[in-house]
């Protein structure tokens, strides 16, 4: 048992061209009747981006679940990178929640995990009771996509968490001015784990080939109609102030045609905010505990 009695547990199922997927599970003491909650993580992170927040939110009552996208966390590596797509790992998501016994929950998406509920938005409207949109939006900056292909991939090369951690400052402290030790501590131990005796990332260096096309005269990613299929959704969207990928006029925009939507900007963070503080942690859990009623 963790904080407050909530129960964490490692659930594996298979997808459906048989690899092995895994979420984590968090149950609430005495279990609970409110609407569930789905975390899904970004391009190269995992189940563990959400623990913070998903033991705050079980201690309110909430069942939730953080998922593993394939090739990530503890969920099997694919043979074929070129499977690591939106639409394959849609497919892993659906079959997660009717593995899971979800048939409408409250989605928190960060980054990429945040397109795919603007795309299940599109295609499965009736599973959303509400969301959680951590800095992603109809415009993706091609500045930002560019500086993450700079760094996806890349292995850390050392066998000590404290030269990787230091690495983990130089390259993102710019963005990040706001972290404590801990956060920063914290942000590493979700990136990187041991193995063997030495440093590697927590996901597929594959994964990088996900953003091959992504070059110097690249454009912005458009999911203007994704985020269309939004507008009956109540929705809350995070920005990070220093965020590079969500911009400033992007973010101010994504009101328009969209009557439930509520909007924060966490300071000192950038792409994408961590979820880690207290005051970003309860203001989601007290958005979705005004939004995510019973069913």
């Amino acid at each position: 048992m963790g904080e407050h009695g909530v129960r964490r547990e490692s659930r594996f199922l298979a997808a459906e061209d048989g690899l092995r997927l895994h979420y984590a599970e968090y149950e609430p003491a005495g279990g609970g009747g409110a609407v569930p909650v789905v975390c899904l993580p970004g391009l190269t992170r995992s189940a563990l981006d959400f623990h913070s927040l998903a033991q705050a939110l079980a201690s309110r009552g909430r069942r939730v679940l953080a998922l593993d996208y394939r090739g990530r966390g503890l969920s099997e590596w694919d043979a074929d990178w070129k499977r690591y797509s939106l639409e394959v790992e849609e497919a892993d998501i659906l079959a997660t929640l009717a593995a899971a016994g979800v048939e409408k929950a409250v989605f928190v998406g960060t980054s990429r995990g945040g397109i795919h509920v603007m795309r299940l938005a599109m295609r499965k409207p009736e599973i959303l009771r509400a969301a959680v949109v951590n800095d992603i939006g109809p415009v993706v900056d091609a500045a930002g996509l560019r500086r993450i292909k700079g760094y996806v991939g890349r292995q850390p090369g050392s066998a000590t968490m404290a030269v990787a951690l230091a690495a983990l400052k130089l390259v993102a402290g710019p963005q990040f001015t706001s972290l404590d030790q801990a956060e920063w501590e914290e942000w590493a131990q979700s990136t990187f784990v041991e193995k063997n005796g030495r440093l590697e990332l927590r996901y597929d260096p594959a994964l990088s080939h996900t953003l091959d096309e992504v070059g110097p005269d690249s454009g912005p990613i458009l999911f203007e109609e994704e985020w269309k299929a939004m507008a009956a959704i109540p929705t809350l969207v995070l920005r990070g102030g220093n965020s590079d990928l969500l911009s400033p006029e992007t973010f101010a925009a994504m009101d328009e045609g969209h009557p439930l939507l509520e909007r924060l900007t966490v300071p000192g963070q950038g792409h994408a905010p961590l979820l880690l503080d207290a005051p970003t942690i309860r203001a989601i859990a007290d958005f979705i505990e005004r939004r995510g009623s019973e069913w």
